[in-house]
């Protein structure tokens, strides 16, 4: 099932993304295109890429309620693009992100400020194929704590079947006493193949 979210009009400017790009190092540009001469950090082609995105920057004079009232909640890596995945445009949506896009405690306290301070209602929860928290295990917390003798406080929240991490996120949201809205709580898996959607039934 792929994910719509209803087209409006906006008397902003379009933009495609509220975030840095994510993009894969083949897409990156050359030297010859503008990248940084060598030398330089991957920072430094950041802030360099920054002063290029700021000197064509015009305020698009909105404030921080997003349009469309949803979070969505979805994995780090690096092959998701959500805004050109999902039709996003800035300022449509809060994008909350972490290692495998599970609800921990603090994806809890961000949808509650989202939620409580900035007017959303809906969530959705994305986690996709291959990825690299089914290849962990809880061990991953005890070699750390051998090599540099503190424990984490964290749970890696490795898993084995996507599908039902799915579940259990939906389940964590949708029981938090700290989040208004729970009636629109919706998971999905993202094939980092084909790009499509697949929503995971709650049950």
């Amino acid at each position: 099932m792929t994910l719509f979210f209803p087209s409006r009009t906006k008397t902003a400017p379009a933009v495609t993304s509220t975030v840095i790009g994510m993009t894969t190092s083949a897409s990156v540009p050359t030297e010859s295109e503008g990248a940084i001469a060598h030398g330089g950090t991957v920072t430094d082609r950041l802030v360099e890429a920054n002063a290029q995105y700021a000197a064509a920057f015009t305020d698009p004079g909105m404030d921080a309620h997003p349009v469309l009232q949803v979070a969505v909640v979805a994995c780090m890596d690096a092959r998701l693009d959500l805004h050109s995945a999902l039709g996003l445009q800035l300022g449509d949506c809060h994008t909350i992100r972490n290692a495998g896009g599970v609800v921990t405690d603090d994806v809890i306290r961000s949808l509650t400020i989202s939620q409580r301070a900035l007017g959303t209602r809906s969530i959705v929860l994305i986690h996709h194929t291959g990825c690299g928290l089914e290849s962990l295990t809880e061990e991953f917390r005890h070699d750390l704590e051998m090599e540099v003798g503190q424990r984490p406080a964290w749970a890696v929240e490795a898993f084995r079947d996507v599908e039902q991490d799915v579940r259990q996120s939906m389940q964590r949201v949708r029981t938090s006493p700290f989040l208004l809205h729970t009636d629109d709580v919706r998971g999905f898996v993202f094939d980092v193949k084909s790009g499509l959607l697949r929503e995971i039934d709650p049950a």
